[in-house]
């Protein structure tokens, strides 16, 4: 067990405030940097104007991008284009994916000849602690600028572009945290060295896990799946499964909280439309006392005014069934979020880094993919059993009942908590804070 109050100024924790992604993947090792603080790489005190400049320009042009997306055709005809730029290429046949691509050069040579980050890095290098950043150009440029420190990279999503692997990857020390085995294997097809790659899984929040034990989380599951297999379905046929993958006798009959589904939107704000058509249809189901339904706006005030004026409409504001989550920046949202999780039933999605959640023992239903790393996202929630495809929100009323009396959803809960790693937060702890840890590579044994 890994014990914080031994753990303060152990790193420099660097994200980047762009969507909700690298930040999240961040949020859970703020207790490893000074004063349990994430420094933004495009957002910083004293950011050189010509830094800021450029990091606006890639942050304008992604969220103007996953919002054009829903112009008819020509919207999808130009995020095709955006998306080319980052595509994954199919892993089989395994081959060597590690000849450079246009987007990565350009990178590069950004941080050469406009010495983009040099003021971000030189900061740093006052007091050189192991950098761990959860945006590829970070560690790219803290090698590039000579930082003494170990680079630690970590990976946002189930599978990665060869924009996350350094130009010269042979060459290279910067070390990987992988979220899954998926992205560790794809490492190595762009070149980077076996012994860079630690597959730690992706760092879920402290507040959600209660130790290496997990204590908190099989608690919250226990209670989970009693709203989730309402006819005893899955309970009945899995009882020892259950039973020994949570440590308890028996799963009991009451839940400490109504049956909970919570709405989430990206960065962006894009897909706020199936939620508001998720409240007209559960409107009856939450009036009722079936069930609660909490809707996630993020830090975007035009999402909570949308959201708040869609259960106006359904004559639901102030019901105490519903709720939308939002905070004034993304650290009061995510704390906000992940206390909301603890008694989350369903988290209904695009497939983002949230993916990884589904470790918690929530199932997840998948909302359609904004962009190519969210198609594989969303291919490696259904492999693992974690999630599922959403059907048309108008009738949400309908098919999620269904999927809940057939045990369905309770089945999703249960593989995303066998299949998907937890311990990533303590993983990458251990490593960045241990010596004899650091000898071990990608064959590092998950403890999940």
């Amino acid at each position: 067990m890994v014990h914080h109050e031994h753990a303060l100024s152990q790193a420099h924790i660097v994200a980047v405030d762009m969507g909700y992604g690298h930040q999240r993947a961040a949020f859970p090792l703020r207790h490893l940097s000074h004063d349990k603080q994430i420094i933004y790489a495009d957002a910083y005190e004293g950011i050189p104007q010509s830094d800021e400049k450029i990091w606006k320009e890639s942050r304008v042009f992604y969220e103007f991008i996953s919002r054009f997306k829903r112009v008819p055709f020509i919207g999808s005809l130009a995020f095709r284009l955006f998306d080319n730029l980052q595509k994954i290429p199919n892993f089989y046949p395994r081959r060597d994916l590690s000849h450079n691509t246009l987007y990565l050069k350009e990178l590069y040579a950004l941080i050469h000849k406009k010495r983009w980050g040099e003021h971000l890095i030189q900061m740093l290098k006052k007091n050189p602690l192991p950098l761990i950043t959860s945006f590829f150009a970070v560690a790219f440029m803290a090698e590039e600028l000579n930082y003494e420190g170990d680079i630690y990279c970590v990976i946002c999503d189930a599978d990665v572009s060869r924009t996350w692997a350094p130009l010269d990857p042979e060459k290279s020390r910067i070390k990987y945290f992988a979220s899954c085995s998926r992205t560790a294997e794809r490492l190595k097809l762009y070149g980077v060295r076996s012994e860079n790659i630690f597959l730690t899984g992706f760092p879920l929040p402290e507040e959600n896990l209660g130790g290496e034990e997990l204590l908190v989380l099989k608690e919250d599951l226990q209670h989970r799946l009693i709203n989730l297999d309402p006819q005893e379905h899955y309970l009945l046929r899995y009882a020892e499964v259950v039973q020994h993958a949570i440590g308890i006798e028996h799963v009991g009959h009451k839940s400490n909280h109504p049956l909970t589904l919570t709405f989430a939107v990206g960065g962006a704000g894009a897909q706020r439309e199936i939620g508001a058509a998720a409240i007209k249809s559960l409107k009856k189901k939450i009036q009722n006392n079936e069930m609660a339904f909490i809707l996630v706006a993020g830090i975007n005030k035009e999402v909570t005014a949308y959201f708040e004026n869609e259960l106006m409409r359904a004559g639901l504001k102030n019901h105490p069934n519903t709720r939308v989550i939002d905070g004034p920046t993304k650290n009061d949202y995510f704390t906000e979020f992940d206390k909301a999780l603890r008694h989350t039933d369903i988290l209904w999605t695009k497939p983002s880094e949230l993916s990884f959640y589904a470790g918690l023992g929530i199932p997840i239903i998948m909302a359609p993919s904004i962009g190519s790393q969210e198609d594989f996202n969303r291919t490696w929630l259904k492999t693992v059993g974690a999630g599922i495809t959403q059907n048309d929100p108008r009738f949400a009323d309908e098919w999620i009942f269904d999927w809940l009396n057939n045990g369905l959803l309770a089945a999703a809960a249960m593989q995303g908590f066998l299949e998907i790693p937890k311990t990533g937060t303590y993983n990458i702890e251990q490593i960045v804070g241990s010596k004899k840890e650091k000898a071990k590579s990608a064959e590092m044994v998950l403890q999940t």
